[in-house]
């Protein structure tokens, strides 16, 4: 029996019930159907009218699925080259929602917020990388930092309603092979691409609960560069905002400090030079 078919014997034996005031024994009897099934019927109608009879159609959502080769290409290049209210997207910086806001209006094309972190991933856009290495670098001296100095900063942060964020830079480049495919033992497989190359960099923040926030840029990291992260953070966060950040000279700079001196209601800035000088650790 059909999808269809079955939707039209459920009208019938609960319009029969309901219309022709037949017993639901004796429904059962005349149409063939099981006990169970009549009162479950008559439930969901009593719930929500005969619309809940109707067999909802299975499959992905019209405009759902995944991005087409070139499809991700330009996603990854807007990105790349643009800032989200350069595109009319209602974000100062790029985080997943303004990344799933944006491949719906490029293309129609619908995806959960999970599917652009994985996008996001595979083209390189990730701050994971830069964070592991204090870990590696001097763990003992982490750890002493998150148990006595990480506290005070959560602490002075639940205070003041502050959210806080984990920042860093690093580079990216277009030739980055990410993930791992089988192949025969001590035969490297050959994945065949352009010889073109580019590459291009990246200040980005993320907080305990995973938000991450970010903005390319091609140039070099400069006291302006960072000034126009931390002004987009501030415009893009309803809250206060922690960043906790390695000692780049950036980050201490004259233009940079003058400008946190200027904002320290809506931004403060923590260094964790002593200890990590080119990394920054996560914690959750």
């Amino acid at each position: 029996m059909t999808v269809k078919q079955q939707e039209e014997v459920r009208l019938r034996v609960v319009r029969a019930i309901r219309e022709r005031g037949i017993s639901q024994a004796e429904a059962v009897r005349v149409f063939g159907v099981s006990k169970s099934s009549v009162i479950r019927w008559m439930a969901a109608v009593r719930g929500g009218g005969e619309r809940r009879l109707v067999a909802k159609k299975r499959g992905r959502k019209p405009g759902g699925g995944a991005l087409l080769g070139w499809q991700a290409a330009t996603i990854s290049n807007l990105i790349r080259d643009r800032h989200p209210e350069q595109l009319k997207l209602p974000f100062a910086l790029w985080t997943r929602e303004s990344v799933q806001e944006l491949i719906t209006k490029k293309f129609q094309v619908h995806v959960s917020l999970s599917t652009v972190g994985r996008y996001l991933k595979r083209w390189g856009f990730t701050p994971q990388k830069p964070v592991r290495r204090a870990y590696e670098r001097c763990p003992k001296a982490v750890q002493k930092w998150l148990d006595e100095e990480y506290p005070k900063i959560k602490s002075q942060a639940k205070t003041l309603g502050a959210e806080i964020h984990w920042g860093d830079q690093m580079g990216l480049r277009s030739d980055h092979q990410t993930g791992t495919t089988y192949g025969v033992k001590g035969r490297t497989p050959v994945i065949p691409g352009t010889g073109k190359r580019f590459r291009c960099n990246m200040m980005s923040s993320i907080t305990n609960q995973g938000k991450l926030a970010f903005m390319v840029f091609t140039k070099s990291f400069t006291a302006a560069v960072m000034i126009e992260f931390l002004s987009r953070l501030i415009r893009q966060s309803k809250t206060p905002v922690f960043l906790i950040v390695d000692g780049h000279p950036v980050h201490r700079s004259k233009k940079v400090q003058a400008w946190l001196a200027e904002h320290s209601t809506q931004i403060q800035c923590f260094d964790f030079r002593p200890i990590a000088p080119n990394s920054t650790p996560t914690n959750s």
